[in-house]
């Protein structure tokens, strides 16, 4: 009877693990440990437009960060840009900022930064469809919102690049939320994407459009991702697990070798 027991346990076993498999991957992710933000000094910038939950994620993203171990600050004001001394010591800024304007001297105190080596991470609107009068702004970002046609919409995200830590382990998810088309610089790399149907603009059917993607501007590390109209659409776990992933990765501009894989996406042959 004794060792029967043992026979069934071996027998199940595989199933057990399989299930535990099954269920993770459609509910949370496994989340990856490196890189770190421990000691990290991390900024937050928020405000813009209000749909966007701008407070809310920075309430939801602060104590995350602390319990990380960053040393997080937290400005509702883009002249924080402009104090280039505070810029220059920090790791990161995650900004979370919708449309608005940003005066020169704001851009470039940010852009210098970026340049020198401070990591920016962001999503959807607060970093994809910030201040849309500053070229240099979106030439930082690598991309700018242009449209979401029909507004809130179920649709898909499709990991093109499983190696990447940024999104190894994540397979394809389902969204609801906006679906945003972007006009993209071809020189990011690109995570993961997304395919429009023509129901409401019949003209794009079919078109791919990058939803996360990574890249440098001068030693910064950028992270980008498309996804979270909201907080709770952020929420969705494996959208999650990206943009804490991305923020860590940004993270680590001073203190890891700059990558290389500047590959065009668009084939001119």
């Amino acid at each position: 009877m004794f060792s029967n027991r043992f026979l069934i346990l071996a027998l199940l076993l595989p199933v057990l693990l399989a299930f535990q498999s099954c269920t993770r991957a459609e509910g949370e992710v496994a989340s990856i440990s490196a890189p770190d933000l421990d000691g990290k000094e991390v900024l937050i910038v928020y405000g813009g437009w209000p749909g966007h939950e701008p407070k809310q994620c920075m309430e939801y993203f602060k104590p995350w960060l602390e319990s990380e171990g960053a040393s997080v600050y937290v400005s509702d004001s883009l002249g924080i840009y402009s104090d280039s001394a505070f810029m220059a010591d920090l790791d990161l800024t995650i900004q979370i900022w919708t449309m608005d304007k940003i005066s020169g001297s704001q851009a470039q105190g940010l852009t210098d930064a970026v340049r020198k080596g401070m990591g920016f991470a962001g999503w959807h609107g607060g970093a994809g469809d910030s201040f849309r009068e500053e070229v240099r702004y979106q030439f930082m970002v690598g991309g700018q919102w242009v449209a979401h046609p029909g507004g809130i919409l179920d649709y898909e995200v499709n990991v093109i690049d499983s190696e990447d830590p940024i999104t190894a382990g994540i397979e394809d998810f389902s969204m609801t939320s906006e679906q945003y088309y972007m006009h993209v610089d071809p020189n990011v790399k690109v995570l993961a994407t997304t395919t429009f149907s023509g129901e409401h603009d019949s003209w794009i059917d079919g078109a791919v459009i990058p939803v996360i993607w990574k890249k440098f501007y001068g030693d910064g590390r950028i992270f980008y991702s498309s996804l979270g109209h909201q907080l709770d659409h952020l929420k969705t776990p494996k959208a999650m697990e990206t943009v804490k992933r991305g923020i860590r990765w940004a993270s680590e501009s001073k203190y890891q070798p700059k990558e290389s894989w500047l590959q065009p996406i668009y084939d001119m042959e």
